[in-house]
């Protein structure tokens, strides 16, 4: 039997239902906005995984094409591998239900979701993330929801819930914000350079809005659901915990000395001196005791030293951040290169310039399009001294690289001013901590070094956070250990102006305003003093792009001498292309855009492009060739493919009886244009250009 609650949120009615498809997993729920409508279940499994040290949740969302009427392309016709739009909203949902689970709940939950219809207007990732929590509400899985997905938008100075495509194309904000009973615990944002105190409002408004839908689910879940499972978290052994202290207490505190390589090394060596004197047998129960026991000393260690003694790991103050050095220009041949560095984090940075044959083609539900700026954010195990295979690109990798992008969108030039496809590549050399943020400060000195015009540099930082009770301290510049044993990852980026990316993921259920407002406070003199860097670097983009990428020269034609341009099966376009060594792109408004390494080559080629689509216009002078012979006149042609009638009576400066007097087919004759009658005929004068050229010889 079909359940169902709605309610009136924003312009539209949330629905939510189960009970009538996906019967057999854990929960299953149904959410509908507008005519937008998305499907979540959640499963949990009944036995517990040995041997491991994580959560293991796995969150799996599709948008099909059927949603919005359409087969998808390809030789296939099917869906594939998941697109990087939905592996972006795979993460979103993931991180706001994920620290809502039981500590040390160690069975499998497993989240699939899809897109199942699409209006075309209301986006349904957010919608996922709500069925999700319902899934999960109302499923026998321990779940400290509900948790509820929120987006923000701000049109025209006003506030939008759950703002449309069309709305957050000219939104100052694009705000996706996680509400559960305990606070936010989730945000990612995208904006037009606004300031911090608009951030935190856009944030109250999601923050509303969250806790309505929270007490929607409430109510849903409290009618609908199904018992909890009863779940204890495993509490350690006490006389080994006393044992593991007494041997090893004093030294944790040492760790807090030395770099991350220097740290690895002392763990290791702790915990071999502890596991040999403990556990001489190795018995993988207790060996996997002794090392949460560790990992639970030295997490206390870390957070109390900041906490309580007001000190960080390697020594700075909270809004301390770590040495920066950067440099542009590192790598030859590339079209821009940068290299940030900062503390033990390290990000090169190489810009490529296309042209729009190098775009991407985007399928989606609302449509399909072209990407003309890509970055793409490399994260191999060497950066942090691991050896482990590369198996593709991962979730997070693609997550990362999705928030520098959004982070410098805003700032490149329109593709009218700059008709090139930018792609940017951030390779992380190095990393202890917030190797995101460094990708957005390299990748802003490679555009500039590549002579993009980007409107600002952008630079970003990451905040940490260590709270316990009543009690926080708010981090700039995070290194790796602070997020490893801190309570959130705090991003922002932006310019001197304001903010133009923000993500935040908790490992707490929830914050409240005021540590929010605490740390988005922070962040600003951090993320200035940053900038500061980057423009004693380079403070502007270069004069000129590099002499190894192409040149991109733009002219406007006439849209109906297109095809003259492409000419018959395309022999045109393809003779230039191949003659003059360029390469040839036309819009259908007319734009033509010739690149070429070679000025020279494609100045010719643009000559010859102007001939073939010059208009014929009245007033000017021509020299034609005269291509057929009537009594009444000639035709004569001024341009290619372009005629125009000489009159009799404009064939000479005296009386013609018979054209062929004057004029024979092949004769080049020197014409001007004298009229464009209504219907699109050129009529044309000998006798007005000959007039003509006796005046300008007269002078």
């Amino acid at each position: 039997m079909s359940m169902r609650i709605e309610s009136k949120i924003g312009n539209q009615t949330l629905i939510l239902e189960t009970g009538k498809i996906a019967k057999q997993a854990g929960g299953s729920v149904i959410v509908q906005y507008g005519e937008t409508v998305v499907m979540m279940a959640a499963t949990g499994a009944d036995e517990e995984r040995q041997g491991i040290d994580f959560f293991p949740l796995t969150v799996d969302y599709r948008e099909k094409a059927y949603a919005a009427g359409k087969i998808p392309g390809g030789f296939f016709k099917r869906e594939g591998r998941p697109t990087e739009r939905e592996i972006l909203t795979c993460r979103l949902i993931d991180r706001p239900i994920r620290p809502l689970f039981p500590d040390g709940y160690k069975k499998e939950v497993q989240v699939i979701g899809m897109a199942l219809a699409s209006d075309g207007e209301h986006d349904p990732d957010v919608l996922g993330g709500i069925a999700a929590s319902a899934a999960l509400g109302i499923s026998d899985i321990p779940f400290d929801g509900p948790v509820s997905l929120v987006r923000v938008g701000r049109v025209e100075g006003e506030w939008v819930l759950f703002p449309t495509y069309a709305q957050l194309e000219t939104s100052e904000v694009d705000l996706v914000v996680a509400t559960s009973k305990y606070g936010v615990n989730m945000i990612e944002s995208g904006a037009k350079e606004v300031s911090e105190e608009l951030m935190l409002e856009a944030l109250k408004v999601g923050l509303e809005a969250g806790e309505k839908i929270n007490a929607i689910q409430e109510e849903f879940i409290s009618k609908f659901g199904k018992p909890k499972r009863k779940y204890v978290t495993p509490e350690l052994d006490s006389g080994l915990v006393a044992k593991v202290k007494e041997l090893a207490g004093s030294q944790i505190d040492g760790l807090n000395d030395g770099d991350q390589a220097e740290r690895s090394a002392k763990r290791s060596a702790i915990k071999d001196r502890v596991k040999e004197a403990l556990v001489p047998d190795g018995d993988p129960e207790v060996v996997a005791q002794v090392s949460e026991i560790l990992y639970q000393l030295e997490k206390k260690s870390v957070r109390d030293l900041i906490l309580n003694q007001q000190k960080r790991t390697d020594g700075r103050t909270y809004g301390q951040l770590r040495e920066v050095s950067c440099e542009v220009g590192v790598l030859p041949r590339t079209h821009g290169s940068a290299l940030f560095t900062r503390g033990q984090t390290q990000s090169l940075a190489v810009t490529t310039l296309g042209t729009s044959t190098d775009e991407q083609l985007i399928e989606s539900l609302v449509g399909d399009g072209y990407r003309h700026f890509m970055l793409h954010y490399n994260f191999p195990p060497f950066c942090v001294g691991e050896v482990r295979p590369i198996r593709g690109t991962s979730r997070r990798e693609t997550g990362h690289g999705a928030l520098a992008e959004r982070a410098l969108r805003g700032m490149l030039p329109e593709k009218e001013a700059f008709p090139y496809t930018i792609r940017l590549v951030s390779e992380i050399m190095e990393s202890n901590g917030s190797s995101s943020m460094a990708t957005v400060c390299s990748a802003t000195l490679a555009l500039m070094d590549a002579g993009v015009p980007i409107s600002s540099p952008v630079s970003g930082v990451a905040l940490g956070l260590v709270k316990e009770g009543d009690k926080f301290a708010v981090l700039s510049d995070i290194a790796g250990i602070e997020d490893h044993f801190g309570d959130m990852d705090f991003k922002v980026a932006g310019t001197a102006q304001g903010i133009t990316a923000l993500q935040m993921d908790l490992k707490l259920p929830g914050l409240s305003m005021n540590v929010l407002e605490a740390a988005l406070q922070a962040s600003n003199p951090a993320r200035q003093e940053m900038l500061g860097h980057l423009v004693a670097c380079l403070d502007h983009p270069r004069e000129s792009i590099s002499e190894y990428a192409p040149r991109i020269t733009t002219i406007k034609i006439n849209p109906d001498r297109i095809r003259d341009l492409i000419g018959p099966g395309g022999r045109v376009i393809r003779r230039l292309t191949e003659t003059y060594q360029v390469n040839i792109n036309v819009e259908n408004d007319g734009t033509v855009m010739v690149a070429s390494s070679n000025s020279v080559k494609a100045e010719e080629a643009l000559a010859e492009i102007r001939e073939l689509t010059e208009e014929v216009e009245v007033g000017r002078i021509y020299k034609g060739v005269v291509k057929r012979i009537m009594p009444f006149g000639a035709f004569c042609e001024v341009l290619p493919g372009k005629e125009g009638l000489v009159h009799v009576s404009q064939l000479s400066q005296s009386y013609v009886k018979n054209v062929e007097d004057v004029v024979k087919v092949g004769d080049e004759v020197t014409v001007k244009v004298i009229e464009i009658d209504e219907q699109n005929r050129v009529n044309l004068s000998i006798k007005e250009a000959q007039k003509a050229a006796e005046e300008q010889t007269a002078k």
